[in-house]
């Protein structure tokens, strides 16, 4: 819990979460709520200054904070997690950054302070991106660095399974609510990251697949890890969108030259500060290790670079 917070207060600040943005009084949005409670640190104080008291509710309405209290309960025993982006258990990295979103639904295992490295790419991979995607995240796993991606078709698929069966981490964080698979196919590699890593979503439980969905998830997953490597991607991918967002948060970026070669926005990217460009694995890890070697100093620089 953070400070100034005791563990008795702990469900009725979540409980304020969920109905501030159940609720969005004022006709709040998300980013604008979750700002003000960062401001303030407290959800139960931005909810007491922001929606006026009602002395008697009509017949059959429930207390707004009653029924987010009880559902998150419900979520509670069907085995999800709620992180708040107040608690201690909230990644401390992710919280950095601006679009950090208010709430997570969690499942598998949190570690504090997880030394993770995106591997995404196109969904419609090459046998030889595959590969590669495999590669990397094999010899991430070699070095305990958590594999993570979105478990998207193609390219994050590929660096999902290999580092699962390289005995790794891997940590995905999806586009849909937790309740919810997609790609459909990918129902059964969910479970198993569930079991032996960590599923997260920043969506309710029931949400579907959208567009806008994806591009958020994209900056969850940047705020998330220490860098990201583009594996292979074309001028739509999504992964595009994450390069550029993962240089908005001041995190590396490694293209491969499979990347550079076919994309004009990835060349557009190179010579900006932290973006390398890997002709083979040997070059990706070798950036990696450097971001390793020194976690402190890692850190410091990604706190020094993180929005305000």
């Amino acid at each position: 819990m953070s400070a100034g917070r005791d563990a008795d207060s702990i469900p009725q600040e979540r409980a304020a979460l969920v109905a501030l943005l159940r609720e969005r009084p004022g006709s709040r949005g998300w980013a604008e709520i979750t700002a003000g409670v960062l401001e303030a640190g407290s959800a139960l104080a931005v909810w007491q200054r922001v929606v006026p008291p009602v002395l008697v509710r009509p017949p059959g309405e429930p207390d707004p904070l009653d029924a987010a209290a009880g559902q998150i309960r419900r979520w509670v025993d069907r085995g999800w997690r709620l992180l708040s982006i107040l608690d201690d258990d909230y990644p401390a990295r992710l919280r950095g950054v601006h679009q950090a979103p208010p709430v997570l639904f969690a499942r598998g295992r949190l570690i504090a302070g997880d030394v993770a490295v995106s591997v995404v790419g196109s969904r419609d991979a090459s046998p030889r991106g595959r590969d590669i995607a495999a590669g990397v995240a094999r010899e991430l796993a070699a070095r305990r660095v958590t594999v993570l991606g979105g478990l998207a078709r193609g390219i994050d698929t590929a660096a999902h399974r290999a580092a699962l069966e390289a005995g790794g981490r891997t940590v995905c964080v999806i586009g849909t609510g937790i309740d919810r698979a997609y790609p459909a196919e990918n129902q059964d590699l969910q479970e198993q990251i569930a079991t032996h890593g960590l599923v997260l979503s920043q969506f309710w439980p029931d949400a579907p697949p959208q567009r806008h969905n994806f591009l958020m998830r994209n900056a969850t997953m940047s705020g998330y890890g220490l860098a990201t490597v583009v594996v292979e991607a074309g001028e739509q991918s999504g992964s595009r969108a994450q390069a550029r967002i993962a240089v908005g948060h001041g995190r590396p970026v490694i293209l491969t030259s499979l990347v550079v070669e076919r994309n004009d926005w990835a060349r557009a990217l190179v010579g900006r500060p932290g973006v390398h460009v890997a002709g083979r694995l040997q070059a990706v890890l070798d950036v990696v290790d450097d971001l390793i070697a020194e976690p402190a100093a890692v850190g410091a620089a990604l706190h020094r670079l993180a929005p305000s």
